[in-house]
């Protein structure tokens, strides 16, 4: 799943190649991938597109008033086509779910790998229509989240960090890959209570999460889309990388398997050197 960086990323590539350029055509493939209808997703064809935005894991073209809100979930990209196909995409059992044409012919595609249909679309007025993006909490790289901040958002959190870090109305951006990232670098258990922080560790998870997605957005910075998700993985110390040794002590990195998901980690790292139970409600094997 795209997470904040690879959104980061996208944002400004689409800037550079969409700012200023028009819209002629918006041809939906799937047509479940439309989450609003009023007004129509043709209402953006025509319109010059004049700034592209993030919302947490949400991408925002912004067009003479109207806004193209794009959520990729789990399985959903953006590949972009320096010049398009000639005809319309014709619907079938592909991953081609959506695509945008330009004055210029060039344009891109979304497209959605596997079964579980998760890709979203939005056409709206104000970004804050979308439910998604309405109930988002305060952007990790935002110059006003400071520590006393994400303080405050942990207080009285009774939740395991790795839940409540992926908890976007909590903190926006973070997924399954980067939260690991951040609870390895801080050098703590993705099962430790939220709420049982004490400053000092406040003060450690802060700097993990701003500094390993930082990090991640400067790796990705200026990259093309079609080599962002490469990056993503070659960058990812824990995350992906159940049996392989731990890029900081050698550990064997382990794994906890849920029934959607899946966490990595570093035994000696984060959990004084126990591993964890590999079941959903699991606690520190005594």
């Amino acid at each position: 799943m795209p997470e904040l960086p690879e959104v980061e990323a996208l944002k400004d590539f689409l800037a550079d190649h969409l700012v200023g350029r028009e819209v002629v055509r918006v041809l939906p493939v799937a047509i479940s991938v439309l989450k609003t209808y009023d007004p129509p997703v043709t209402a953006f064809e025509g319109r010059e597109v004049t700034a592209v935005h993030r919302h947490g894991k949400f991408l925002d073209i912004e067009a003479d008033g109207l806004h193209f809100v794009t959520h990729l979930a789990r399985a959903g990209w953006l590949h972009w086509k320096d010049t398009l196909p000639d005809g319309p995409p014709r619907p079938g059992k592909g991953p081609l779910a959506l695509r945008v044409a330009l004055e210029t012919g060039e344009g891109f595609d979304l497209t959605e790998a596997g079964t579980q249909k998760r890709l979203a679309v939005y056409v709206v007025r104000d970004p804050a229509q979308i439910p998604g993006v309405a109930r988002l909490g305060p952007d990790p790289l935002a110059d006003d989240f400071d520590e006393v901040r994400f303080a405050e958002l942990l207080k009285g959190e009774r939740r395991q960090l790795k839940g409540a870090l992926r908890d976007q109305s909590l903190i926006a951006g973070v997924g399954n890959a980067y939260s690991d990232e951040i609870l390895h670098a801080a050098r703590m258990s993705p099962f430790k209570l939220a709420s049982s922080l004490r400053p000092e560790e406040t003060r450690r998870l802060y700097e993990a999460l701003r500094s390993t997605l930082t990090e991640a957005v400067e790796r990705s910075r200026g990259l093309a889309a079609g080599r962002l998700k490469a990056e993503k993985k070659s960058g990812l110390r824990v995350h992906g990388r159940a049996g392989e040794p731990c890029p900081v002590c050698g550990d064997t990195i382990r794994e906890v398997s849920f029934s959607d998901s899946a966490l990595q980690y570093c035994p000696t790292c984060q959990t004084g050197g126990k591993p964890l139970a590999d079941r959903r409600m699991s606690r520190l094997l005594k």
